[in-house]
């Protein structure tokens, strides 16, 4: 068996496309972000290039869903791209072409896909590649997405894992090289939804994928995952998604500290337990989600900080959410801070330090260890500024004197032994680096 965990040796990076055209991408725009991200990013690291749900729906428009639309299939009952978005697919080319030119950048090409197998597939009861059973012999009908009805679940049954190696196989072959597939995390709503767990599902992937013969990096969603799943997690996939969908609301960034120390302890390399997105920038083209359609993000100039800060220090995936092209100088500088980067990619161990609240507001503190220095997150959670003093010889040697490093400021802030206190913002953070 291949040792998965190689392929993401670091919390992957890159750009997603939902927050910002949701179901309705095309190839222009994947195009477009690949050429910014070369430019821009890449020297720091971002690397992926993913686009998200729907891109086999003809009609697909915004975040809404068409519910029992017809979708793109070839005679296997697998989903292909919508020609009208995705032009270069025609003729049976599906996403290599954009795909290829992805790598001609130095960049890394992925897909959304959601669990199980198409009712369009089951309906027309397609023969499945490679094996003879029919689409309509391996279709669990009560196993269905309560959100989205594109597709059935699949019973662990024959036929079901040679409908996942022809799919996973069919995206090698266009040299898709991260998988986000939905639906699928295991659930707290699974518990009443249905009797069904998506457990040997995610084994088949595993499976299809570490024998395709291609090195194709596996995200989990949409969450929340159990904790208690954590060792089949981390057996299975490279990250998953630790909440539902993600949006730029402060009530969204604040449970988010619940889930990171819920969380703690489990990353290691190649296992990742995801924040989610960064909704960024200008988000939100074709919908009015959580907030007015194509807007810049919610979040105020602080809660920037507090996000980056978090989602880097924890050591989660960092997809931006943006439609970059589109990006200010504020958020390009957030992506392109080179410390920052460095922590995301080379500090372990993050874990919660202190955290001192009343009613939600007070103070939290984050630390990881770098290659030769420690990380400090000091997030101030009230809606008035504070002066936070950390203990230092919580996590490092006493009576000792250490170089402080404002990693947003790009500041030398002086020398601390002991403690040291931080000036915060409201729902803001410091970042620094104590060597």
């Amino acid at each position: 068996m291949n040792n998965f965990r190689q392929w993401a040796k670091t919390p992957p990076c890159g750009w997603n496309s939902w927050d910002c055209f949701g179901a309705g991408v095309t190839e222009k725009e994947l195009i477009a972000n690949a050429d910014y991200m070369a430019k821009n990013l890449k020297q720091y690291g971002w690397e992926y290039i993913v686009c998200d749900i729907q891109w086999y729906e003809p009609k697909a428009r915004s975040n809404d869903y068409n519910n029992f639309t017809e979708l793109c299939m070839d005679e296997y009952g697998r989903l292909i791209p919508a020609e009208n978005r995705f032009p270069s697919s025609a003729n049976g080319k599906g996403f290599k072409p954009i795909a290829d030119y992805v790598h001609s950048l130095g960049l890394k090409f992925g897909i959304h896909i959601m669990r199980g197998i198409p009712r369009q597939a089951v309906h027309q009861n397609c023969p499945i590649y490679n094996s003879d059973k029919t689409c309509r012999e391996v279709a669990h009908h009560f196993s269905v997405c309560s959100w989205n009805t594109d597709m059935y679940g699949m019973y662990n049954c024959e036929g079901a894992q040679e409908y996942y190696n022809s799919i996973i196989n069919m995206y090698a072959d266009w040299g898709v090289d991260f998988i986000k597939c939905d639906d699928i995390a295991v659930t707290e709503f699974r518990k009443w939804d249905n009797p069904y767990t998506a457990d040997y599902e995610i084994e088949m992937l595993r499976k299809a994928i570490d024998s395709c013969g291609r090195e194709i990096v596996l995200s989990l969603s949409p969450g929340p995952a159990l904790r208690e799943k954590a060792d089949h997690l981390c057996k299975n996939a490279n990250m998953w998604r630790m909440t539902g969908d993600f949006w730029d609301l402060w009530e969204h960034l604040y449970v988010m500290f619940d889930k990171c120390y819920e969380w703690q302890g489990v990353r290691q390399m190649g296992n990742y337990p995801d924040c989610d997105m960064l909704p960024i920038g200008r988000i939100s083209k074709l919908c009015s989600y959580h907030g007015a359609q194509n807007r810049m993000s919610n979040f105020t100039r602080d809660e920037h900080y507090t996000l980056m800060s978090l989602w880097g220090i924890f050591g989660s995936p960092l997809f931006i959410g943006a439609n970059m092209p589109e990006n200010d100088e504020f958020t390009l500088s957030l992506l392109t801070n080179a410390d920052y980067m460095t922590m995301h990619r080379e500090s372990k161990n993050p874990y919660q330090l202190v955290r001192e609240e009343k009613n939600n507001k007070g103070y939290i503190i984050w630390c990881s260890q770098g290659k030769s220095c420690k990380y400090l997150a000091v997030f101030n959670t009230d809606t008035k500024a504070k002066k936070i003093k950390a203990d230092l010889g919580k996590f490092l040697m006493p009576d000792t004197q250490y170089e402080v490093y404002d990693i947003w400021q790009k500041t030398c802030i002086g020398k601390a032994k002991n403690s040291i206190t931080l000036e915060v913002q409201p729902h803001g953070a410091r970042l620094v680096k104590i060597k």
